[in-house]
């Protein structure tokens, strides 16, 4: 088979003019990127309705075999086309991190791909550039303030905001800037997050126009004084010009499948760090030219799906229609206690075991309310005799498993996926959340770890007991909180693979989001700048003297 690169580049892509124009989209809309990349202009869209149903795609822990959550969602939408529902792929935007990184891209794999795969995965529409400068400019005003006679009284030792790189540097996650002569700034300690990690980002995704947008970066707390009164982004008058550098990054991103089906691809946070979905303005601009959204969350459910339910739904009043697990044999055996190496041997016993990482994540979005089904991605060594097990562990638990072969057939590899996604969507089963508003933080927190991490316990930290005071003093206590937590388990260790037991998490910091809207909780030993592994991505990537490129995935 083709690797990804040569299928992206060897699919004959259509004018996006010609596939919004199939939605609806007059070319009036459009802000174009040449001939296959557009923006949409959204005040033209503002009087539609929704009326799309909406798919949470998700899936189990991720692990080193692959699960292939952001293929499966692409293939998902394809078959919806081909069974003749009118459907929409909305995704996030890749992080150039990741993608010279280890991870690699996002956009998923073989038939099942967003294009120009190689535009997304680098510049693609300089969105994530925006986002990158509109907070380095909070940065700078707020230095700047502080060189120029600090009237504000900010404590250079209290100030919360970070500078923002959209690259796996970590050298730069604890720094002192100013070192040089009285005219370069003052001295102070800094460090940066990866962007898709910034508040801005955050942001973005959850602003409906430029003016809620505005809103919520004057909101921002970035500093306290010396007299410990908070300090916003209002007050250093960063908002409007911040706003500004995001005047094209707030309008969703139109691209296509390799079978020609629209995609909105807007916005990057990760799940593991961040709120991890795409952004609202992509998705209701999906869910009111479509008939179907299908729509991801990153990570595994319990990190992924969690936000898109507690946060997402939460503050911008949505709810799916039905829920999309992704899982693979490869996985479960895995989880099982099979090396990498040898997940190609058939292993029913492993699986057995590694599905109870499955079986709790089903679980854990029943919680939700909402129907479910198993979407078991095939890697060619899957065996019948393991897909039949699969089979029947998810009857167990109620739910039905559905193998599929998107990487290497498209849309047709989901024909039956498809039809069942429509069969459940028609139920109308009200949502449920895991906390409410007026908990307070403590138990928030509480409520996440236990009910969908099912840890033991859970252990705060005296800085973080510190920063719940401080949210409770700001008036901040009806916010979400946001877990950031290794992804790999449902501990915040990620060595505890599968389901583990007795086990506690603990907290060290939290971060207060006022802007978003939300408290980021830190946990573990995670890091919101990520590092290089020993050997990245980059180095096997290629560009030849015609452009083609090799590598890049």
């Amino acid at each position: 088979m083709l690797t990804d690169i040569q299928i992206a580049q060897s699919t004959k892509l259509r004018d996006i003019k010609e596939i919004a124009k199939d939605y609806g989209i007059d070319e009036n809309f459009l802000e174009l990127y040449g001939n296959f990349k557009a923006k949409v202009d959204l005040e033209k869209l503002e009087n539609l309705e929704k009326k799309s149903k909406l798919v949470l795609v998700t899936a189990m822990s991720p692990t080193p075999a692959g699960e292939g959550k952001t293929t499966v969602n692409i293939g998902l939408s394809q078959a919806l086309n081909k069974i003749g529902v009118k459907a929409i792929s909305a995704l996030r935007e890749p992080s150039l991190g990741p993608s010279f990184g280890m991870k690699g891209g996002a956009c998923g794999g073989g038939y099942s791909q967003v294009l120009p795969m190689e535009d997304i995965n680098l510049h693609f529409t300089g969105d994530m550039h925006a986002i990158t400068y509109a907070n380095n400019l909070i940065s700078a005003m707020l230095d700047n303030h502080l060189h120029h006679g600090n009237q504000l009284n900010i404590n250079p030792k209290n100030i919360l905001w970070k500078r923002a790189l959209d690259l796996n540097d970590r050298s730069l996650r604890d720094i002192t800037i100013g070192q040089g002569g009285l005219v370069d700034g003052v001295t102070r300690r800094d460090g940066f997050n990866i962007t898709v990690a910034s508040e801005i980002m955050a942001i973005l995704c959850l602003s409906k126009d430029i003016d809620e947008l505005k809103e919520r970066i004057s909101n921002i707390l970035i500093a306290y004084t010396y007299d410990k009164k908070p300090i916003y982004v209002r007050d250093i008058k960063a908002q409007e010009a911040a706003a500004l550098l995001l005047k094209d990054a707030i309008k969703p991103n139109l691209v296509q499948t390799t079978e020609n089906t629209l995609a909105v691809v807007h916005g990057g946070p990760f799940a593991n760090i961040a709120h991890g979905c795409n952004s609202i303005n992509a998705t209701n601009l999906a869910m009111k030219i479509g008939e179907y959204t299908v729509t991801e969350a990153g990570f595994g459910a319990d990190l992924g799906a969690e936000k898109f339910f507690d946060i997402k739904c939460r503050l911008q009043g949505i709810e799916p229609d039905s829920v999309v697990l992704v899982a693979t044999i490869r996985a479960m055996k895995y989880n099982g206690g099979v090396k990498k190496d040898d997940l190609d041997n058939e292993n029913i016993e492993a699986m057995t075991l590694g599905f109870a990482n499955v079986k709790r994540h089903i679980e854990n979005l029943k919680g939700y309310g909402k129907p479910i089904v198993i979407a078991l991605n095939r890697f060619p060594s899957d065996t019948q005799a393991e897909i039949d097990k699969a089979t029947l562990l998810a009857k167990e638990c109620l739910v039905d498993l559905i193998p599929i072969e998107v990487f290497s057939k498209g849309g047709e590899g989901a024909i039956e996926l498809a039809k069942k996604v429509v069969e459940i969507s028609e139920n109308n089963d009200s949502m449920s959340l895991i906390y409410d508003d007026s908990d307070s933080i403590e138990t928030k927190i509480n409520k996440v770890c236990k009910k969908i991490y099912r840890a033991d316990d859970v252990i705060l930290s005296n800085q973080a007991q510190k920063k719940i005071k401080e949210i409770e003093a700001l008036g901040y206590s009806h916010f979400p909180v946001c877990m950031a937590k290794t992804q790999y388990s449902f501990s915040d260790d990620p060595s505890l693979i599968n389901a583990p037991e007795g086990f506690q998490i603990n907290v060290r910091d939290l971060v207060i989001n006022s802007g978003a809207g939300f408290i980021v909780c830190l946990t573990g030993d995670l890091m919101t700048m990520p590092g290089l592994p020993k050997v990245p991505a980059a180095q096997r990537m290629k560009i030849y003297k015609d452009g083609k490129i090799e590598g890049l995935s």
